[in-house]
């Protein structure tokens, strides 16, 4: 539309009044919603925060998280093993070699954290160091010379420490050194203030990203830290919650079931790096920088059935370096990490060499042969889990439990005892009237008997959904007795251990060293069962029973009556 200049200057003076009376009714109605509503003051210092950046060393060098200790056997001896400026040279060199020159230290000690700057400065290494100050929630005194530990470092040793991360694992829910962010607040906001470096704090990714269970508000830390460095774990995942992402990978062909699980799981550390990357754009920290903490792959196959691998392991690094290579990703990826190191007993195996220094798959491909560990692999050697056979529903009126009847020449089912979870000695049998007793002698300690189908396979007892377990027992125990089946598969991580305790007086059993019948509604163990373990009664599948008979107890030091035989006999399912 055209206009004379005229009528421009008097359409621009019109729309300046219009625009100052519409400021002005804004600025009121702000003025009112600022002293009627309240501010969530974090997630406004969150946003305004004048973040400091995060060096180069995050995006140019590769990382890895590392501690020294090689002998100690538990956590009861960590600390009584001596490390040597010797033993963190060697380890050094050989990740220098490998040109891992990003390193994350745990604490601020000078047992491992001030020995290894040390070395890395007197050997003038092309080393530096994310340095750790580790926090305990129930140890002021600690805490307070741990911080000033912390400090005291990343001023000395300034040129080998690019940044500092205060806590770890702090304030997830499932912590066991949970602290409240208030509390850690305070701790982070103390180092910041006495460093230059920019300071974070190591947590899992569940609690940056705020996720649906919202057990606690990052914002306050968010407004506190320069980057977040958070921990993805998608192999430890799939063994605390076996169903968060497909691991199992079921439908597709076994020969590519374990690229496919690798590729799961990276996808699934995608998805929960772009969960808290949402959340902090959210609230206005898209300048933040993400690095990932922890990530990492147990290489040893008794670990972590059909999972836990060399091969795995490679393909699982393999990727998420690609992945951080693409720029699409986190700023730094620190592999958890260099040595193995027994004293974490079952959370060990995580190494890219094991805890004799020899290079394990993953990284042989950067050192020379002589390093290796022994072994040599090939893709098709890569752990997947292998689907248990669900056999022909049970038809028949009633189901013997197979260990209970010896046929001529035939092999039984297993029936094994275990004591505090530790493998014991085979039950004994001895033929009684028609069946098979199997007998423990319990002893003042947690302890089960247990019969199993053929491994890998399950029974389907879902016709008995309303039927009784019976047996017959003979016993003077005290200690009340758990009793039921067990379903589903730990390799395929899908075990639950539907038992209900059964004290003398119920279902027919008493403790008074006589032979007694006892029957059990199988219903009533699945809803006791769901109640306790918080399931639904489909999560007890009577498709996959794979120990159709489970009897233990859970005994103490303190139980002053004599040990008591318990006797089993006549087993089966009925409807």
């Amino acid at each position: 539309m055209s206009a004379s200049i005229k009528q421009k200057s008097s359409a621009a003076r019109s729309s300046s009044c219009a625009c100052a009376r519409w400021w002005a009714r804004a600025l009121t109605c702000m003025l009112a919603i600022a002293i009627w509503l309240p501010v969530d003051a974090s997630s406004n210092a969150a946003q305004t925060q004048h973040l400091r950046p995060l060096p180069t060393d995050f995006g140019q060098r590769k990382a890895v998280s590392y501690s020294p200790y090689r002998t100690a056997k538990n956590l009861a001896t960590r600390d009584d093993e001596t490390i040597t400026a010797a033993m963190i040279k060697q380890d050094l060199d050989l990740l220098v070699m490998g040109r891992f020159t990003l390193i994350r230290l745990f604490d601020s000690s000078d047992k491992v954290a001030r020995l290894t700057l040390t070395v890395i400065r007197e050997h003038r290494m092309d080393v530096k160091v994310m340095l750790g100050i580790y926090v305990q929630h129930d140890n002021p005194a600690y805490n307070e010379a741990e911080i000033a530990r912390g400090i005291s470092l990343a001023r000395e040793f300034k040129e080998l420490i690019p940044a500092v991360s205060v806590g770890n694992e702090t304030m997830i829910s499932w912590s066991f050194n949970r602290f409240e962010t208030a509390a850690m607040k305070r701790h982070i906001d103390t180092v910041r203030s006495a460093v230059e470096q920019p300071v974070t704090t190591d947590d899992n990714w569940a609690f940056f990203a705020w996720n649906e269970r919202k057990e606690q508000d990052p914002a306050a830390i968010l407004a506190s830290i320069d980057f977040v460095a958070m921990h993805t774990y998608p192999v430890l995942d799939s063994v605390y919650s076996p169903d968060l992402w497909d691991w199992r990978q079921a439908s597709v062909p076994a020969s590519r079931r374990a690229a496919a699980m690798v590729s799961a799981a990276v996808a699934r550390a995608k998805f929960e790096y772009a969960a808290v990357r949402a959340h902090m754009d959210s609230l206005g920290l898209k300048a933040m920088p993400i690095v990932i903490g922890e990530t990492g792959w147990q290489a040893d196959p008794a670990m972590v059935p059909f999972r836990s691998h060399p091969v795995n392991q490679k393909m699982y690094v393999d990727a998420m370096n690609a992945w951080l290579a693409s720029g699409a990703g986190p700023r730094a990826i620190f592999h958890f990490e260099a040595f193995d190191e027994p004293w974490k007993e079952a959370d060990d195996k995580w190494g890219l060499f094991n805890v004799k220094r020899q290079a394990r798959l993953v990284v042989q491909d950067l050192y020379p042969r002589e390093l290796w560990e022994p072994g040599t692999y090939t893709l098709a050697d890569a752990a997947y889990v292998t689907p248990i056979t669900i056999r022909s529903v049970v038809s028949a009126r009633r189901y013997k439990v197979p260990a209970d009847v010896v046929k001529p020449g035939g092999t039984p089912r297993t029936a094994a005892a275990w004591k505090s979870s530790t493998k014991a000695v085979t039950v004994s049998r001895s033929n009684v009237g028609s069946g098979v007793v199997l007998s423990l002698r319990e002893a003042p300690a947690d302890w089960r008997v247990q019969v199993s189908v053929p491994k890998n396979q399950a029974d389907n007892l879902s016709a008995f959904a309303q039927g009784t377990l019976n047996f017959r027992i003979r016993t003077t125990a005290v200690t009340p007795l758990e009793i039921g089946f067990d379903v589903g598969s730990i390799t395929e991580g899908s075990a639950l251990a539907a038992r209900m305790p059964i004290p003398s007086g119920e279902f027919g059993y008493l403790n008074d060293g006589a032979w007694h019948n006892v029957s059990i509604p199988i219903d009533k163990i699945r809803w006791y069962v769901a109640a306790k373990e918080k399931v639904g009664l489909s999560r007890i599948d009577l498709r996959r029973v794979t120990s159709p008979f489970v009897i233990s107890g859970r005994t103490t030091d303190t139980v002053a009556s004599p040990p008591a035989q318990i006797s089993v006999d006549g087993i089966y399912w009925s409807r």
